[in-house]
């Protein structure tokens, strides 16, 4: 392209239109809503009728950034109206936040379109009293509980924040979206604080799950039984620290966790991933000792306050070694979770 056309086609663009090889002048607009985004495009095809995403196809987790066989693309399609939408394993969170970038950099409305049926999923799956259960519309068995596991709920409530207030790309979504997820963000801080275990009348921490109507510890599947769990608890206590000017209940439970949390830490062990030709999949887990580290179970028991490890069989023992090794070494029942939030997140929280 000579100078003289480069030129002419820096006006045009400044005029939003942009004068083809055919000597046509074509609206920008026309030119950028066809533009793609090859994950968003998957995403579009992965979409349920409820306005949801699944977070895996025949057993297997969904990965946007492997090419996509035919075959593959088919049996998706053909899922279109299975109930099995979730906040699991940041599904959907992740589907709207990537279409809501994909937007703004391709301007193609169907991103737009599909990320804002996503934020009306979130909206229609949420409780009246704030919570969030772990799949919609399929809310059979434990998926109807209120799921702080693997921070399901608070994914959800990030997405419906950023959308109340308008953050970076998040400024053109429909005004009426913004205005109910601020609602739905308040009513889910408004739960999380009636879900907060209290015991002797001071708060602790959360359940990985809770009761969506009695707002109790619930069990979810055999190995993850009601308890005090110091692993949600962690991203539970973070999203309240983040609140601009916390009313005196939000402190209360956030120096109650962040207290109970303290207490919790397990001093001078740490957990170490072995060979172990004796074990089925030839690796273990297993707890030693490391003077100087802090390490938190991720369960404890409701009434006695201790660590307890449970396989498959639904069991609570008090090692880990008690437990099947599959579960060892498939699960995580040790971490550190809680470590950088008694530290630096709390040390910058208080003076505020």
């Amino acid at each position: 392209m000579n100078r003289l056309s480069t030129f002419f086609l820096g006006i045009s663009l400044l005029t939003g239109t942009i004068n083809t090889f055919a000597g046509q002048s074509v609206p920008l607009s026309d030119i950028t809503k066809n533009a793609v985004d090859s994950t968003a495009e998957k995403m579009l095809i992965a979409q349920r009728v409820s306005g949801g995403w699944p977070k895996q196809i025949d057993t297997k987790a969904f990965n946007y950034n492997y090419a996509w066989s035919p075959e593959f693309t088919e049996r998706i399609k053909i899922s279109y109206n299975h109930k099995d939408a979730t906040i699991d394993n940041h599904a959907t969170s992740r589907e709207i936040r990537h279409l809501v970038k994909a937007y703004e950099q391709t301007g193609n409305t169907k991103y737009l379109n599909a990320a804002e049926t996503g934020i009306r999923y979130l909206l229609k799956m949420q409780y009246k009293n704030g919570g969030f259960p772990q799949f919609f519309p399929d809310t059979s068995g434990y998926r109807k509980h209120i799921t702080y596991n693997d921070d399901a709920m608070l994914n959800a409530l990030r997405v419906l924040e950023s959308v109340a207030a308008g953050k970076a790309e998040y400024g053109i979504i429909n005004k009426e979206l913004k205005t109910a997820s601020a609602s739905a963000v308040k009513a889910g801080i408004d739960c999380i604080l009636k879900t907060q275990i209290r015991v002797n009348g001071k708060p602790t921490v959360w359940c990985a799950q809770h009761d969506h109507i009695t707002y109790k510890p619930a069990n979810a599947r055999a190995f993850e039984l009601a308890s005090f769990s110091a692993g949600e608890s962690v991203d539970i206590t973070r999203f309240l620290m983040e609140i601009p000017n916390p009313t005196p209940e939000i402190k209360e439970a956030i120096v109650g966790a962040l207290t109970w949390l303290d207490a919790a830490a397990i001093e001078g062990y740490q957990t170490k991933r072995i060979k172990d030709a004796a074990q089925p999949k030839g690796q273990d887990v297993v707890l030693m000792e490391a003077p100087g580290e802090r390490i938190w179970a991720r369960f404890y028991d409701l009434e006695t306050g201790k660590p307890f490890f449970c396989g498959r069989d639904g069991i609570k023992r008090e090692k880990l070694s008690e437990i099947e090794n599959e579960r060892r070494v498939g699960y995580a029942y040790y971490g550190t979770w809680p470590a950088k939030l008694l530290s630096k997140k709390q040390g910058e929280w208080q003076p505020k």
